[in-house]
């Protein structure tokens, strides 16, 4: 069964889209409304989302925007967009973000159902090759390596970039792999073929099948909205090679690195998701030019090392580790002094601001200098919360004593603790405590 959430600004089509829902006979469990960007995105961490249906133009938090703040928050939760307006820009940058249809209002009903139905009747179906593999009919199919020349052409500009770009014939055929940029990251995939093997009786066989089942399942996530190209590296790993041109690297409204998290996040679900089987994904940092894929290629691979020390964290951005600030690796204390030093600014940063309106884990992320996946890790793994019900527990509480000690009224209390309505403010209450706030007063 499938959980989907309808957000708009306008009552009225939320609960025209949600009876549209309730009579179209999917498997729905259960339908959730939102009036704004905020209010859905309090309910998507919250509730288990398969399906987003949102509004573009939403005032505070664009359906964009809310977009790229779920994906960060569940990578999986697939988005139809709706919007007033035929902007081709809108649609193309929601088609970057992952959404799978784009809509323009008046909604015409069936069509509407149909997009539904399209995205919802997909969500649990992989592949054919992958299909064939978990049903033990693998040698029902033949793998299609990636092309030798292809692979070492590749592998040779990400380990000797001064060797490859030496003779004009191999100019030539990094033109043809149509390797423009100018802007480049790489991200490593090793897969946990050691941990699989304890647990599962696999051949060699079974081991070149699972690798290219991981292979298969990237290109199809890249697919969707990247310029990129995935292939097998020499020491077993994949490699994939993502580019931006000048425009859609500056596109203001996308922010590169936090889509490549998204990315990394959408490999390791899926990877598991679909081949039962644990994958370390490294992340380097994007940069300009040809001349810097070799450092690229170490800055990935360095970040994969990460998980001996966090072996119940799979996503590293190389980024979010102080190179600089060590003459050699940081040791285990080391580590551990400076991983608690982000989390301690990050708590006093939400403990001063956990009443602001639009408060996002990116915001906090970013007065720390270091990505919202690590950040979300290192403070559930140092506090024993999840960051965002962190700031709803002190957001809880103050309006809590409010409610019990002062005779402001509900909108002002939702007002001072950091919500858009009171309505908004009245469910989450409920749900924390399990009574409304006129119930407490009472």
């Amino acid at each position: 069964m499938f959980n989907i959430l309808v957000v708009d600004d306008e009552p009225l089509i939320c609960k025209g889209l949600s009876s549209l829902l309730a009579a179209s006979g999917l498997d729905i469990d259960h339908i959730y409304t939102a009036g704004s960007g905020q209010e859905a995105l309090d309910c998507i961490r919250m509730e288990e989302i398969d399906l987003l249906v949102t509004d573009i133009q939403m005032g505070a938090m664009s359906g964009i925007e809310l977009m790229q703040h779920a994906k960060m928050a569940k990578p999986w939760v697939q988005t139809i967009i709706i919007s007033a307006h035929e902007t081709f820009q809108y649609a193309q940058m929601a088609v970057r973000l992952g959404a799978r249809d784009y809509l323009i209002k008046p909604l015409n009903s069936e069509q509407f159902l149909d997009s539904v139905r399209s995205v919802v009747l997909k969500m649990d179906k992989p592949s054919p090759e992958l299909s064939a593999y978990m049903d033990g009919n693998a040698d029902r199919f033949r793998l299609e390596e990636p092309l030798p020349e292809y692979s070492e052409l590749l592998n040779n500009l990400l380990s000797d970039t001064a060797g490859v770009l030496g003779t004009e014939t191999k100019l030539r055929k990094l033109d043809e792999l149509r390797l423009q940029g100018p802007y480049f990251a790489v991200i490593r995939i090793r897969l946990l073929l050691e941990e699989a093997r304890r647990e599962q009786s696999y051949t060699d066989r079974d081991y070149k099948l699972l690798r290219y089942a991981a292979l298969n399942i990237a290109k199809e996530l890249l697919d969707q909205e990247w310029n990129s190209t995935a292939f097998y590296s020499p020491d077993g790993e994949i490699t994939v090679l993502i580019q931006w041109d000048e425009h859609s690297y500056e596109e203001p409204a996308t922010g590169q690195l936090n889509r490549l998290e998204v990315l990394g996040r959408s490999l390791h679900y899926n990877i598991h998701r679909y081949l039962q089987l644990r994958a370390v994904i490294g992340i380097s940092q994007i940069l300009k030019g040809l001349s810097f894929m070799d450092v690229l290629n170490r800055q990935a691979a360095k970040a994969i090392l990460w998980n001996r020390e966090h072996t119940d964290h799979y996503v590293f951005y190389y980024g979010d580790f102080s190179w600089n600030n060590y003459a050699a690796d940081p040791s285990p204390e080391e580590l551990h002094t400076h991983n608690n030093q982000i989390v301690q600014k990050a708590k006093e940063y939400i403990d001063a601001n956990y009443a602001q309106k639009g408060l996002t884990i990116h915001e906090v992320a970013r007065k720390n200098h270091v990505s919202p996946n690590y950040l979300s890790y290192l403070f559930k793994k140092n506090t024993g919360y999840n960051l965002w019900e962190y700031v709803i527990k002190l957001r809880m509480e103050e309006s809590r004593e409010m409610i019990l000690h002062t005779d402001l009224r509900r909108y002002e209390i939702a007002e001072r603790v950091g919500y858009e309505s009171p309505e908004h403010f009245s469910k989450i209450f409920k749900k924390y405590y399990g009574f409304s706030p006129s119930e407490l007063k009472k």
